[in-house]
């Protein structure tokens, strides 16, 4: 990618293929023209408020909390399709916020993504191979005799077979696994590093996620991928990251190797999301209380820490200052006042 121009990241460690630091995004509260004129200041939802982590190159970094908590904002700024309100993100090395549109358009045949509905992320009127090669037309339009073949390749793959058959079928007359699959293909066919994997298998039936999730397994390791995995559901999680971050509320509460933070978690958050994981055995009951209440609203979020208002070990200091992530074991970070006690 010579075309493009190295930011202020080059010196980012290159074990790493993304590095966010700081990032925030602020959406500005649409109100009525009454109450444009009367309002004295403008409110904002803080989607993400100050987020700091690593991707490394070959992982699958999985980003895991409850609806509302940032998860697909923060996602959707790392491949930028939405700019930053502060902060900064690197990818290999280019500074994406320094980057004219052209550039960044370029960039994104290497950053692809898993949407959560592939009937909503599908052209209803478009046939699936013509879906697929899509992105080929736009990033590689040289190489237009080619695009067919390659398409077929790539359903082949990911187990459209025989991919003739599927190539001039429409969304609608096929199954959501298979539609499924239409998406990863879609994603692939441009060759990309990052997935951005946005609750990829959320509306599949129960009986293909497994397989699901072991064909993005077998391709990232074919492949040569790097996921962001983004997800609501800790088990799904389990099954495939090979590190995970907990968010809550437009803040990271820990981070860590999945096994670790699984096996030990030190946020109160991250044990009351593993006390939710259901237990495939109907004689056994969760008998660990849950948090009470909801997710705060992030136009008004409550000072210090954003848990605080749940958080069955809160004091005061909790609602006076917002914790920083530290790092108690190696590796694993946590944002609690109180996280020594878990160790």
């Amino acid at each position: 990618m010579s075309e493009i121009k190295m930011g202020p990241c080059a010196d980012m460690d290159w074990d790493n293929l993304v590095e966010i630091i700081n990032l925030k995004k602020w959406f500005p509260v649409q109100k009525g023209f009454i109450d444009q004129i009367l309002a004295r200041k403008i409110d904002y939802v803080r989607a993400v408020d100050g987020v700091s982590f690593h991707i490394r190159r070959g992982e699958v970094f999985g980003l895991a909390g409850e609806s509302g908590s940032g998860k697909t904002t923060i996602g959707r700024m790392i491949i930028g399709l939405i700019p930053p309100t502060e902060g900064n993100v690197c990818f290999d090395g280019i500074h994406l916020n320094s980057l004219k549109p052209e550039e960044l358009r370029l960039l994104r045949r290497r950053m692809q993504v898993i949407f959560q509905d592939p009937m909503a992320s599908l052209n209803p009127r478009m046939p699936l191979g013509e879906s697929i090669s899509h992105g080929l037309k736009i990033h590689y339009p040289e190489k237009s005799s080619e695009h067919r073949d390659m398409t077929m390749n790539i359903m082949e793959r990911v187990g459209l077979s025989p991919p003739y058959f599927f190539y001039t079928k429409y969304p609608h007359q096929i199954s959501g696994g298979q539609r499924q699959r239409v998406v990863i293909a879609r994603a692939l066919v441009t060759n990309p590093d990052l997935i951005l994997a946005d609750e990829p298998i959320a509306m599949a039936d129960v009986s293909v996620r497994a397989l699901l999730l072991d064909l993005m397994r077998e391709l990232k390791d074919e492949l040569n991928l790097t996921y962001l995995f983004i997800t609501h559901d800790l088990a799904t999680a389990k099954y495939i990251c090979d590190r995970i971050g907990i968010l809550y509320l437009g803040h990271l509460a820990e981070v860590g190797n999945l096994k670790e933070v699984y096996s030990n978690p030190l946020h109160p958050y991250t044990q009351a999301l593993l006390i939710a994981v259901p237990i495939p055995d109907p004689d056994k009951r969760r008998t660990e209380p849950m948090p009470e209440g909801e997710i705060p609203n992030p136009i008004n979020p409550p000072p210090g820490c954003r848990f605080h208002p749940r958080c069955p070990i809160a004091k005061e200091i909790c609602s006076i200052d917002l914790p920083e992530l530290r790092e108690l074991k190696p590796n694993h970070f946590v944002a609690c006042h109180f996280a020594e006690q878990f160790l």
